[in-house]
């Protein structure tokens, strides 16, 4: 991988290290009613929710909370394109609705995975009730602390309703000459990191058919596929977004989450 957007690696971070939660946490506070939050729901590993995000047999509604740092929100062609992606895929009768949270900027230029979840457990406020389940995204005003002279980390999914977008990063690999728009590349890997909560690839949800790439796991091995683990070359980033048009899921991946209950 390269510090280019010819040969960065596409969301290519799924992060399994925090879904077991410490047993001593504080509590997350109701501001309305001043009742406890449960958040245990919201804070397990990778892909377990899958089903409860693609069907309505336990959640009608979904209810996505778009954090961000000052000055680093998302575009709002992104968000169209994030809502329509989860209506193609989701059976959710009462509907998908987004919510914005501004959160304040901390002052850093890296940020490891466990001051990703700070961030979250500090401002994060929509959690799963009874029948809406609560999907937490973050576009973060740095890069990753794994980011390496290869590469740059574009996103990571780290729990079962929560993927963190590394903003920053994206906007110095969009909107400049030879480079995708800054909405193309965010679309991109904001549906790459939320199939993966969708249990993709292999990862909560069932392989209808034996498609997980054995050389990068928890990945589509079309290399045509939203799901695909990009190509460390500038033939394979290139081809993902050909075109102009946001990388699509492949036959093999839709039949995968219809089986698990989605679209």
């Amino acid at each position: 991988m390269k510090h280019s957007i010819l040969k960065v690696v596409l969301a290519c971070s799924i992060l399994f290290s925090c879904s077991s939660e410490p047993e001593l946490e504080p509590e997350v506070i109701n501001e309305e009613t001043g009742n406890p939050i449960n958040t245990s729901s919201n804070r397990q590993e990778t892909g377990s929710s899958s089903n409860d995000l693609l069907s309505a047999s336990t959640f009608n509604k979904m209810v996505v909370e778009v954090g961000y740092i000052e000055g680093f929100k998302p575009t709002e062609k992104a968000m169209t394109n994030f809502k329509a992606f989860i209506e193609n895929r989701a059976f959710k009768p009462e509907g998908v609705s987004f919510v914005e949270n501004q959160v304040p900027a901390s002052g850093k230029t890296s940020y490891t995975l466990e001051e990703v979840v700070a961030i979250e457990k500090e401002n994060r406020t929509v959690y799963n009730t009874s029948s809406t389940i609560g999907v937490w995204i973050l576009f973060i005003d740095g890069k990753s602390s794994r980011d390496t002279n290869q590469g740059s980390i574009l996103g990571s999914a780290y729990w079962n309703t929560s993927f963190v977008i590394y903003e920053e990063t994206i906007r110095g690999l969009s909107g400049g000459a030879f480079q995708p728009s800054r909405s193309l590349l965010e679309s991109s890997v904001i549906h790459h990191e939320f199939g993966h909560i969708l249990g993709l690839t292999n990862l909560g949800t069932n392989l209808q058919n034996d498609h997980e790439d054995p050389e990068h796991p928890k990945h589509c091995d079309e290399k045509n596929c939203l799901m695909y683990w990009a190509a460390e070359t500038s033939q394979g980033i290139g081809s993902l977004l050909a075109g102009g048009e946001t990388p699509v899921l492949d036959a093999n991946c839709l039949a995968d989450l219809k089986a698990n209950g989605g679209r």
